[in-house]
């Protein structure tokens, strides 16, 4: 979670999920979901960690709708430098959204997104966008 801003970058935890802000943002409120255990394949999630996972999603879905009102949701499991169990989650629209003086375009729409069309916000907007998630998490 380290190579995610962890924990500076943390917007909400459960007993098996951490949920991160992403230090770039394909889109606004792209987030990361990693599980807390020490897997490093999905198919060594505990059982309590899948079930958690329901939780936590409803409630990444329930903040970004509020956040970000998002059209569609991606998750992506891309598991290729970090080796812990993680989702990118990424909220779809078509357009710009914008946070402050920055605006977040989706590159991408409609089609897969554009991770390498991430904008990148400088640290003192990033933990501004981690507190306004934050302060809309009502729990999983």
């Amino acid at each position: 979670m380290r190579k995610f801003g962890h924990p500076r970058t943390v917007v909400a935890e459960t007993a098996h999920w951490t949920v991160l802000a992403r230090p770039q943002q394909v889109t606004l409120g792209s987030l990361v979901l990693a599980c807390r255990e020490p897997a490093t394949a999905f198919g060594q999630v505990s059982p309590a960690a899948f079930a958690g996972l329901q939780g936590a999603v409803a409630g990444v879905e329930a903040m970004l709708k509020g956040f970000v009102g998002f059209e569609k949701i991606n998750y992506l499991m891309l598991m290729m430098v970090d080796p812990d169990v993680h989702f990118h989650v990424i909220p779809r629209y078509e357009g710009t959204r914008r946070f402050e003086d920055l605006e977040f375009p989706d590159a991408g729409w409609p089609g897969p997104p554009a991770l390498g069309a991430a904008v990148e916000p400088d640290a003192a907007v990033l933990e501004r966008i981690v507190a306004a998630l934050r302060a809309r998490w009502t729990g999983a």
